[in-house]
């Protein structure tokens, strides 16, 4: 059910997409519905590249900040143990499973996209853990503890989230390829931790570097 569900998302924009069953080279403990990349045995048409970009299905690929992240999170069960985590643009769920499988008593996947939400509650299935959606960050439950966000600050404008996130948990835990410096002193890098896509999507070099940054009350 879950699988027919993704492929259907994913045939809006690509016809001969489908999804299927890996574990990402950068966090082999979850097993995840993701693009399966046999299904192109030729380069995509001109019609099927413009409806990629036009409408990328984000969920379909795990990226490398979001496999760094659900990996430290199972490295580091005690960040997240016994807390409600909100997962911040949670795309496939990666992070947010990883969160539950760590032990978090409540966890929630927010996305704006629906198939995000639907990859979540599949792959939340997929590794036997619970957790709840929200399809708005204005209309987030309250009480959360900590929020964690992969890959989430590419575009300029998304900059006033770190604030935003400060003042909604007690901790935050970032995962970025994309920004070397986020600009703001409360944030603390934690690790650097090189990644790719899964499937790989052969980005630059620079985009395989993925920085963790923490800011909480707790310094320990």
């Amino acid at each position: 059910m879950f699988e027919e569900r993704l492929n259907a998302h994913l045939r809006k924009t690509l016809p001969r997409g489908r999804v299927a069953v890996t574990r990402p080279a950068g966090c082999p403990e979850l097993a995840l519905y993701l693009f399966d990349p046999a299904v192109l045995d030729g380069p995509l048409s001109h019609d099927e590249a413009q409806a990629v970009v036009a409408e990328p299905a984000y969920w379909s690929f795990c990226w490398a900040s979001g496999q760094v992240l659900a990996r430290w999170l199972l490295r580091h069960p005690e960040r997240v143990a016994g807390q409600t985590v909100l997962d911040f643009g949670t795309g496939s769920g990666v992070v947010a499973v990883a969160a539950a499988k760590a032990g978090a008593a409540r966890v929630i996947a927010c996305d704006l996209d629906p198939a995000a939400l639907d990859a979540a509650r599949a792959n939340a299935h997929l590794n036997g853990v619970a957790l709840e959606c929200c399809d708005d960050w204005h209309r987030r439950p309250g009480a959360i503890d900590v929020i964690t966000a992969a890959d989430v600050l590419y575009d300029p404008d998304n900059r006033p989230l770190l604030e935003a996130f400060r003042s909604s948990a007690s901790e935050v835990l970032l995962a970025d390829s994309r920004v070397r410096d986020l600009g703001n002193e409360a944030y603390r890098c934690e690790a650097v931790v090189a990644a790719r896509t899964w499937p790989d999507l052969n980005e630059f070099e620079e985009f395989n570097r993925v920085r963790i940054y923490r800011c909480g009350k707790n310094k320990g």
